[in-house]
């Protein structure tokens, strides 16, 4: 059995387990038999060992046998590929993985054809004995599970211990995903210090990335140059007009939903505001490069002023605009969870709505507006395409919203996009970026954390 109708076996087989626990206990109840736990319990019990169990043998066994195949061909490969290494060993994998899949192109070499008739022969031996071996733990699981139904066993209990260990692995993924990648960018990051020192990276003003060696497609010319300052200067300057944008107005929209619009405005406005959630960034920045960018360029040349035909302030506008949702839906959902005993006290003191609102709900709202305000932060610090399309990849040191800027996420596409040479400072430069800019989130989240913690203890 393939993959595919492997899986869809296990579920039938766990809700045969199920249907069969639940219809002995059931049956057991009509006749009077009291059990410790629900009937469904039961079946949950019955169902979840039957698949659990061979659902994690499954998966653990698919991913394991493709990385043995891997290794196995290797025998196959001539002499001069192993020497080469790297991308030369990459192409050969390829090669026979697509005489595996049936795509052929051309007359494949000899050793090609013989690993991909070896690598079939071993991928028939494996799912022969992964059908077996999955189907006999399944039924042998299931059966055992069967076999414990009793009315003294407490399947409630059992079934919560299960869901809790789920709850607590998914946790633990989501932890050891978020190690991983801070690790894997770190460590590529101190092979780009070993190359390029940190003091010229972290206060340099200049940012000319080059390829060591002959010279290469996007190279540039010129000697190299690692400093992050026109980056970080770029992306905090286009966040900034972003946010002066998209704070005060999805705020002030949140308020006007959330205390003063009726229920058949709110009903209309909100999904209606929400919809510039659902609009692709590529969109924004087609809207920012083709329309307000040269809008905006010749009003200020109209006052003699100087604006590029890709400024920071285009990319700010259009990337406010995409993030008032973002504030909006957040702020107007923390205003409604204040509680309605705390706007009814200020009534009873003779407060009017503005002084309830403006002295009481957005005081205590307070931590959820901020975290909705982190989250726009984090939303703009992010953007990348409306910044290439509209902002450029000029990598300019400078404050003015009329300049061409560029920001640290859309270098880092600029630089990993095409052929990579990951020996190079050029590449390894990406990591390093992506190093600060995680350092800069999670500075960014502890400040956030310390004004929640400090107004949530006032208003709890």
């Amino acid at each position: 059995m393939d993959f595919i109708t492997l899986l869809s076996t296990l579920l039938v087989i766990g809700l045969s387990f199920y249907s069969l626990a639940k219809w002995r206990v059931t049956k057991a109840r009509l006749a009077g038999t009291s059990f410790h736990s629900l009937p469904n319990y039961y079946g949950l019990w019955a169902g979840l060992v039957a698949s659990l169990p061979a659902l994690l043998v499954l998966i653990v066994w698919t991913v394991v046998d493709i990385q043995l195949f891997q290794h196995w061909v290797r025998d196959f490969y001539p002499s001069e590929i192993l020497l080469a290494g790297g991308s030369q060993e990459i192409v050969a994998l390829a090669k026979i993985e697509n005489l595996v899949e049936g795509v052929r192109f051309g007359e494949p070499e000899v050793w090609v054809v013989q690993a991909s008739e070896a690598w079939l022969g071993w991928a028939s031996i494996s799912t022969l004995s992964k059908t077996v071996v999955v189907l006999l733990l399944a039924l042998v699981a299931g059966g055992f599970a069967y076999r414990k139904v009793n009315p003294q066993f407490r399947a409630r209990n059992a079934v919560e211990r299960m869901i809790s260990w789920g709850l607590i692995s998914a946790s633990t993924i989501a932890i050891l995903t978020t190690i991983g990648i801070v690790l894997s960018v770190l460590f590529e990051t101190i092979r780009f210090f070993q190359l390029v020192p940190p003091t010229e990276f972290i206060f340099g003003t200049e940012w000319n990335p080059q390829f060591e060696g002959a010279e290469r497609a996007g190279s540039g010319g010129g000697d190299a140059k690692y400093g992050m300052l026109p980056m970080f200067a770029g992306t905090f300057l286009i966040s900034a007009i972003a946010l002066l944008v998209a704070v005060p107005v999805g705020l002030a929209s949140a308020i006007y939903l959330a205390e003063y619009a009726s229920s058949k405005v709110r009903s209309t406005v909100k999904p209606l505001l929400e919809i510039l959630a659902g609009v692709p960034t590529v969109v924004y920045g087609f809207f920012a490069a083709l329309t307000v960018a040269p809008a905006i360029k010749a009003l200020g040349e109209s006052v003699g002023l100087t604006v590029a035909s890709e400024s920071a302030l285009a990319a700010g506008l259009v990337m406010g605009v995409m993030i008032i949702p973002f504030v909006s839906s957040l702020a107007d959902d923390v205003i409604n969870s204040v509680p309605q005993a705390l706007r009814d006290a200020a009534y009873g003191l003779g407060s009017t709505k503005s002084e309830t609102t403006r002295q009481v709900v957005l005081p205590a709202a307070l931590p959820g507006i901020v975290a909705a305000v982190i989250l726009a932060v984090s939303r703009a610090v992010g953007e990348t395409m409306i910044v290439v399309m509209a902002a450029g990849l000029a990598a300019n040191l400078s404050f003015n919203p009329l300049d061409a800027v560029t920001t640290v996420t859309s270098q880092i596409v600029t630089i990993l996009v095409g052929d990579q040479e990951f020996e190079s400072a050029k590449t390894l430069s990406a990591f390093a970026l992506s190093t600060m800019l995680i350092i800069l989130t999670l500075g960014l989240n502890f400040f956030a954390l310390q004004i929640v913690k400090k107004y949530r203890e006032q208003y709890d």
